[in-house]
């Protein structure tokens, strides 16, 4: 099954009089389950890709598939909702919010969607043990080394037990070891809980961690090949 399907999807970003074609026609499936890069030099189209997957843009032309369900037919409110409970999000710069703990970072998703104290007590714990961080969920990020900071990233991306986790240059702010450490602990997520991790990067390290590799080059799927 897809849990998102781009069919010949075009972007066009209007700065002034200056037209930016960020997507030419991209038409791209990604299965369930997958551990998938997308990768590309600067300006081939990353970062937009993983925007429609998002539901954070609009597609100029073409269709975009979230699960199903066809997220250019909806307004604002229905993307929202639609992300809230089906897509998590990594950030290369981790985006925690410096004043919670971990714990409070990756409980925020929770609050979010209405679990009730012991569903979302039980859920952190549980997250956090994964990520390995048990013993330092009272930390607030400036307390924390980059590595365990995305590791908290991670945790939250998975709170609310998302079908998608998308991830923009998980690596980039990360030593060798950390980003090594980053994604053994998304890959072995992945293989655990089934739950499909696209992640855009320049990370030459990461790219053995795929298992399917998309090339983009000018707004279009140039390759598109699957590793053992």
């Amino acid at each position: 099954m897809s849990v998102i399907q781009l069919e010949d999807v075009t972007k066009v970003y209007r700065v002034g009089e200056v037209d930016t074609r960020a997507l030419r026609g991209l038409t791209l499936a990604i299965e369930e389950g997958e551990f998938t890069a997308i990768v590309g030099p600067s300006g081939s189209g990353k970062t937009t890709v993983l925007q429609m997957m998002g539901c954070l843009d609009r597609p100029t032309s073409g269709v975009v598939q979230v699960n199903g369900q066809d997220v250019t037919r909806l307004n604002d409110n229905q993307r929202a909702d639609l992300r809230k409970g089906t897509i998590g999000f990594i950030f290369q710069f981790f985006a925690l919010i410096p004043v919670l703990t971990a714990y409070e970072n990756v409980e925020l998703p929770l609050l979010l969607t209405g679990n009730g104290d012991k569903a979302r007590r039980e859920r952190v714990n549980e997250l956090l043990e994964a990520v390995g961080l048990s013993d330092r969920a009272h930390h607030r990020p400036d307390q924390l080394s980059g590595g365990e900071k995305q590791r908290v990233a991670v945790a939250r991306a998975l709170a609310v037990n998302p079908v998608l986790v998308l991830a923009d240059e998980p690596t980039a702010n990360l030593d060798t070891e950390n980003g090594n450490q980053v994604m053994e602990i998304m890959e072995h997520l992945n293989e655990e809980t089934d739950t499909t991790f696209v992640f855009a990067t320049h990370d030459p390290r990461v790219i053995p961690f795929a298992r399917r590799v998309v090339t983009l080059r000018d707004g279009r799927v140039s390759e598109n090949s699957k590793h053992a």
